[in-house]
Parts: C-alpha cells; structure tokens; sequence
C-alpha cells in the first residue's frame, strides 16, 4: 500500500502534459531567441537593426527579425518556462499566447510590410509562421488539457476563498 501511496506521490509531484508543453514551447521560443543573434544562421546580419522594418536580418534566411523581435522571443520563451512550473500557468500560457500569436498573424496581414507600424519586423514567411504558432499553442492547450480530463486527472480551479 505504501509503494502505491508513494507512486501516486511521485505522479502527482511530475510534470503534467500541459507543463511539458509550455516548457517544451518556452524553451523553443529561448532557442529562436538566441539564434536570432548569430550570424550565419541569421542572414544579413549586418543590417539587423533593433526595430522596425528596415531590418535587412532574416533567420534562417527566411524569417525577418530584429533584436526587438529576438528579444520578444527571448520574453516569451523565459515566460514559457516559468509558467512550467504549474498547471494553471502553463494552460494559460498555450491558450493566451497562442492567441497572442493569432492577433500578431492578423497584425502582420493588415498592417503593410514597408509601414512604420510594421516595428518588430514581420514579413509573409513571420505571418504565416505565427498562424502555425497560434493555431499550434491553443491545440496542445486544448489536447493536453483533454489527456488530463481523460485520465481523470484535471485539478480544481486555484481559487482560494476568503
């Protein structure tokens, strides 16, 4: 009885499946981050300015950023890994973000690409990128979610009572 109380411990002290997707997305975000200020494997680095559209910088040759732009990713990947640290943090994380990240594709569609509005830079490759990022971040939100409910495992709201 008592390896079976400490199994259960153990299970209920790991990562759950929305932690393991905020910190996997965070970390990605922290890895985007820093390669966005490596030169070869971001392209005209020498034109990567700190913001705006003039920003010649494009990662992997295809995405435009600027440090501006590295430095959201930077952001957002560290707010990716402390949301990790638990369940309600880590949903909100995938479900808010991604929403984030469907509001910058509509942002980029609407906005032209040469307009001042156009800060951080994105271009059609950094659109079409952040609807995969959008409609991705609110799936594993939704799916791990529902692995947790399927295995009768979804916790209690949070809320503390007065």
């Amino acid at each position: 009885m008592a390896e079976a109380e400490q199994a259960d411990g153990a299970q209920r002290t790991g990562r759950r499946p929305p932690q393991v997707a905020a910190l996997v997305v965070g970390a990605v975000f922290l890895v985007v981050g820093v390669l966005g200020f490596i030169p070869g494997i971001t392209t005209g680095y020498d034109e990567l300015e700190f913001a705006g559209h003039h920003s010649g910088a494009r990662l992997f040759g295809v995405f435009a950023v600027s440090i501006l732009h590295n430095l959201v990713h930077l952001l957002f990947g560290v707010a990716g890994v402390l949301a990790a640290r638990k369940r309600a943090a880590s949903r909100i994380f995938l479900m808010v973000g991604g929403g984030i990240y469907l509001l910058l594709w509509i942002i980029g569609l609407a906005i032209p690409q040469s307009s001042p509005g156009n800060f951080l830079p994105f271009n059609v490759a950094d659109n079409w990128l952040h609807l995969g990022l959008g409609v991705g971040m609110i799936a594993l939100g939704v799916f791990t979610t529902a692995l947790e409910r399927k295995a009768g495992d979804y916790p209690e709201p949070d809320l503390q009572h007065q």
